[in-house]
């Protein structure tokens, strides 16, 4: 059966967006003024809200985690002369940004209990030329960050941390994203926070910070809104049209004030499901490690191997309920398998084992059960 179905053909959907009339009100009001949808005084209000939470001095927002990536990268004058180490076990756009900037992508195995880049191979990949590290908050889970950074620090590298599906996630009662140099977030639709399509960078670095501003709007020095002055404009650098709307921003407010309850909402629906799973031996639920809080942004469980993974794939779909493989490794994929010739054994078994199932902060307990019930059906026919 194939598996490009409609939304309203799937049973249970991989994900909801969660939203009220809030989110419609702030939405209205600013379609309603008639002005100042780009570059508009909300956005900076969603900054400020948004360092404030994680716990940083700046904080940039963007129209996308991808943008926000690129930006670090630029703003660090990463280039061709540069290595930088990037897990394989991620979303092609970790890897991607290293390559727009010229430089070349060094893949690192991860370990198994946070799904993030192992800190114990760091120190046999850096050579003089490894400038940074982009380690990968895996579907709302803190990588092994402070160990990370331990490493990189001894390096003399930069921690560029791809939190883009951990907003909100806690290591050490530390907000994911306020010990990096630079950590980028993601507000695409099926985020924690989601404002459709969106990011932000969160740092303490005010040279970057400023760097940023320059990049995501065309190397503009921006002292009034460009939209509503009469002056000319001063062009410093090369840049991009790289920022958020003024409707995306207020979004992010609204979405940002209901942020906590969303994740309490998405903790209880995985526990209810992780709590009826372990009756399955070949199931192994979801990891949340000491000192860690997951806010599962993604559900993914792990089966004993792909054989059985793609038969509950495919029987998870036949039963119109939507799972996906997050994430195939990039460097097995033709872009980069001929770029790079290292072995990541534990990258490879982690890929033929995951599959991410539902989750979304406002479904019923009627749907969990029948994805509950739908795998044990799926465990009964082996």
């Amino acid at each position: 059966m194939s598996d490009n179905k409609k939304l309203d053909d799937w049973k249970i959907p991989l994900y909801k967006i969660y939203t009220d009339d809030e989110d419609v009100d702030v939405i209205t009001k600013i379609i309603k003024r008639g002005s100042r949808w780009a570059i508009g005084p909300e956005i900076e209000e969603f900054e400020n809200a948004l360092k404030k939470f994680i716990g940083v001095d700046y904080c940039l927002t963007l129209n996308s985690g991808t943008s926000a990536l690129d930006a670090a990268l630029l703003a660090y004058d990463i280039n061709q002369k540069h290595d930088v180490i990037v897990p394989s076990f991620t979303f092609v756009a970790t890897v991607n940004s290293v390559m727009n900037v010229n430089a070349n992508p060094l893949f690192v195995d991860i370990e198994e209990s946070t799904l993030g880049l192992d800190p114990e191979l760091l120190s046999k990949h850096i050579t003089e030329k490894t400038k940074a590290v982009i380690p990968v908050d895996y579907a709302g889970l803190s990588c092994k960050i402070f160990d990370i950074l331990e490493i990189a620090k001894a390096n003399d590298m930069l921690v560029i941390e791809d939190a883009a599906e951990a907003l909100g996630s806690k290591i050490n009662d530390k907000q994911v994203g306020s010990q990096a140099d630079i950590a980028i977030f993601s507000f695409c639709g099926n985020k924690v926070l989601t404002t459709g399509e969106g990011g932000a960078i969160a740092t303490n670095d005010k040279t970057v910070f400023e760097k940023i501003k320059l990049i995501r709007s065309h190397g503009r020095i921006d002292k009034t809104n460009y939209f509503e002055t009469t002056s000319g404009s001063e062009y410093v650098g090369i840049g991009h049209n790289w920022r958020m709307s003024t409707i995306t921003a207020v979004l992010g407010l609204s979405q940002l004030g209901k942020l906590e309850q969303l994740i309490k909402k998405r903790r209880d629906n995985a526990e209810y499901i992780s709590s009826r799973l372990p009756k399955f031996s070949q199931i192994i639920t979801p990891n949340e490690p000491s000192g860690y809080e997951h806010i599962f942004q993604m559900y993914t469980i792990r089966l004993p191997n792909k054989q059985i993974r793609d038969s509950l794939h495919d029987f998870l779909i036949k039963k119109r309920i939507f799972s996906k493989v997050y994430f195939e490794p990039v460097h097995k994929m033709s872009l980069y398998s001929k770029k790079n010739s290292d072995i990541l054994p534990i990258t490879e078994k982690i890929s033929e084992q995951v599959l991410t199932l539902p989750m979304y902060p406002n479904m019923e307990n009627d749907e969990k059960d029948y994805l509950i019930d739908s795998i044990s059906e799926f465990f009964e026919t082996l």
